[in-house]
C-alpha cells in the first residue's frame, strides 16, 4: 500500500472510529440514564477512578522504573533516552455501592504493594473503604465502597425456584458489597447468636424460603419463644416444617428423641440402601432428604435448672436429656444428612452447652454487648480483629448485620443479611407445602423398595 493510499484511507479509518466511539457513548448514556441515583453517582466515579489513574498511581507508590536501556541508547538528536515508569493498566466496573478495579501486577508492584496503598486509594477515591485481594495469577481485584453496604437495609425476595445447589447458604453482602455464602455440605451444626431483634431469625428464615422450593430438604423446629407454631416468627412457614415444638421441654425431648432414632436409621441403613458412607457424596435427594433441625432460643431446652423441689429436678433432667440428644445429631449426623441450627442471644455454656457449641464448624453472631460474648460466639481470634467485632454492631443502623470467620482466608467478614417479608415467607409456605415429608417416613418408603429390587421373585417378575 502506498503512502497516497493510507493517506486516502485514513477519512474512512477515523470515519469508523468517530463511529464506534460514538456507539459506546449512547451505550453508557443509556445504562447511566437507566440506572438508580446510587448507580449513577458510582459511574461518575468510575470515569474519574480511570482518568486520574496514571497521575495517582505513582503517587502512592504503585509503579516501577523500567531501568533496562532500549535498543537504541543514544538517539539521533544526542539525547538518551529517559528510563520508562510502568503504571499497572486497570479496568474499572461500577455498580451501586462503588467500583470494582481489576488490576494487572508488575515486578515490584504486586498484591503487598496494592494493600499498602488501600487507604490512599480510598481517600483519592472519595471511598468509605478499599480492599484489596488476588484474583488470578498476576491479577488483583481491588474493591471500592463509596455507601457503606452494612447501613443500607436490604431486602431478598424469595423467588420460589429450586436452588441450584443446596450445600451453599447466600448469607447477604459483605463490607465491600460482596456476595458471601457458606457452605454447608459435611457440616453438622451452624450457631447463631445476638441480641434479641438485631436478625438472628430472619436470618434462618432466608435460609428455609430459598431451600423450601426443594423436596431434597426438609425441616423440625424447636421454637423456645412461643408454645405453639402458630405463634412467633415461625408461623408463616408452618406447612413447610414437617415437627414443630414450643417451649415445652417434653415435647422438645420427644422431638430430639425422634430425630435421634432417624439418625441411628440412616446410619444403620446408609451403605445399603445409598452405597457409600457419606450421603453428601451423592448429596441429598427427595428421598434422603437433608434434615434440618432449628433450634432458636437454645437456652429454653439447654438451661441448667437449680433446685431441690420435683418440677424443679424433672425439668434439669429433661435439659440434661435434651443437650444430650442434641449432641449426638451434631456429633454424628454430618454423614447422613442432618444439619443442626443453634439459635441464642448469648452463646456461653449455659445457652448452648459447650460440648455441642465447639463442634459447630460455622458461628454467626449479631451485636453484643461484651467482648466476652464475641468470644464465645466466634472464637478467641476475634480479639485480633476489633474492626469485625459485635461488640461493634449495637448501633440500630446495623440491624441485620452479622460477624462471622472467613472461610477459606484470615480473619472475619462482617455480613448484611437481608430482610424477607413476613408475605413472602407465607407465599413460599404455601407454594410449597405440598413438599413437606417426615424423612422417617421417606427412609421406611426407600428401604421398601430397595427390598423389592433385591427381591429375587420380583426379579424373575419382571424379567
Amino acid at each position: 500500500m502506498t503512502v497516497q493510499e493510507v493517506f486516502g484511507s485514513a477519512p474512512a479509518v477515523a470515519g469508523a472510529a468517530l463511529a464506534l466511539i460514538g456507539i459506546w457513548a449512547l451505550w453508557w448514556l443509556v445504562r447511566y440514564v437507566r440506572a438508580d441515583k446510587m448507580t449513577r453517582a458510582s459511574m461518575r466515579q468510575a470515569i474519574g477512578v480511570r482518568r486520574r489513574w496514571r497521575r495517582l498511581a505513582p503517587m502512592v507508590g504503585l509503579s516501577v522504573t523500567d531501568k533496562t536501556p532500549p535498543a537504541v541508547i543514544v538517539a539521533p538528536d544526542g539525547k538518551v533516552p529517559k528510563p520508562r515508569v510502568l503504571i499497572p493498566k486497570i479496568r474499572v466496573a461500577a455498580d451501586r455501592y462503588g467500583v470494582l478495579v481489576h488490576a494487572a501486577c508488575l515486578p515490584k508492584v504486586g498484591l503487598a504493594e496494592f494493600q499498602r496503598a488501600a487507604p490512599y486509594l480510598a481517600d483519592a477515591w472519595r471511598c468509605t473503604r478499599v480492599s484489596v485481594l488476588p484474583d488470578k495469577p498476576g491479577q488483583l481485584v481491588i474493591r471500592g465502597v463509596r455507601v457503606d453496604p452494612l447501613i443500607v437495609p436490604t431486602e431478598h425476595t424469595p423467588t420460589g425456584a429450586v436452588p441450584e445447589d443446596l450445600a451453599v447458604w447466600d448469607l447477604g453482602l459483605d463490607e465491600y458489597a460482596q456476595p458471601v455464602s457458606v457452605s454447608l455440605a459435611n457440616v453438622p451444626g451452624v450457631t447463631v447468636a445476638g441480641l434479641p431483634g438485631f436478625g438472628k431469625t430472619s436470618l434462618v428464615n432466608r435460609f428455609m424460603c430459598d431451600t423450601a422450593p426443594s423436596d431434597a430438604v426438609q425441616y423440625a423446629v424447636a421454637d423456645g419463644k412461643v408454645t405453639s407454631s402458630h405463634e412467633g416468627d415461625y408461623a408463616d412457614l408452618t406447612d413447610r416444617i414437617f415437627a414443630f415444638v414450643g417451649d415445652d421441654l417434653e415435647e422438645a425431648n420427644a422431638l430430639f428423641t425422634r430425630l435421634v432414632k432417624l439418625r441411628r436409621d440412616r446410619s444403620a441403613s446408609i451403605r445399603a440402601l445409598l452405597g457409600v458412607k457419606n450421603m453428601w457424596h451423592l448429596g441429598p435427594s427427595a428421598a434422603w432428604p437433608l434434615t434440618v433441625l432449628i433450634v432458636d432460643e437454645a437456652h429454653t431446652y439447654f438451661r441448667d435448672y437449680k433446685g431441690s423441689d420435683t418440677r424443679t429436678k424433672k425439668l434439669a433432667a429433661l435439659a440434661a436429656e435434651n443437650a444430650r440428644l442434641v449432641e449426638d445429631l451434631v456429633k454424628k449426623g454430618r454423614n447422613v444428612g442432618i444439619l443442626v441450627i443453634i439459635a441464642t442471644q448469648k452463646a456461653t455454656g449455659d445457652a448452648i452447652p459447650t460440648f455441642i457449641r465447639d463442634v459447630c464448624p460455622v458461628g454467626l453472631s449479631f451485636a453484643q454487648k461484651t467482648a466476652e460474648a464475641a468470644v464465645v460466639a466466634l472464637g478467641e481470634d476475634i480479639r485480633n480483629w476489633p474492626d469485625a467485632s459485635p461488640t461493634a454492631l449495637q448501633d440500630p443502623a446495623y440491624v441485620g448485620v452479622a460477624a462471622m470467620a472467613h472461610q477459606g482466608r484470615p480473619g472475619f467478614a462482617r455480613i448484611r443479611t437481608p430482610y424477607v417479608a413476613d408475605a413472602d415467607a407465607a407465599r413460599i409456605a404455601t407454594e410449597t407445602a405440598h413438599l413437606t415429608r417426615d424423612p422417617a417416613e421417606l427412609l421406611e418408603e426407600l428401604a421398601v423398595s430397595a427390598m423389592r429390587v433385591d427381591d429375587p421373585f420380583t426379579k424373575r417378575e419382571a424379567a
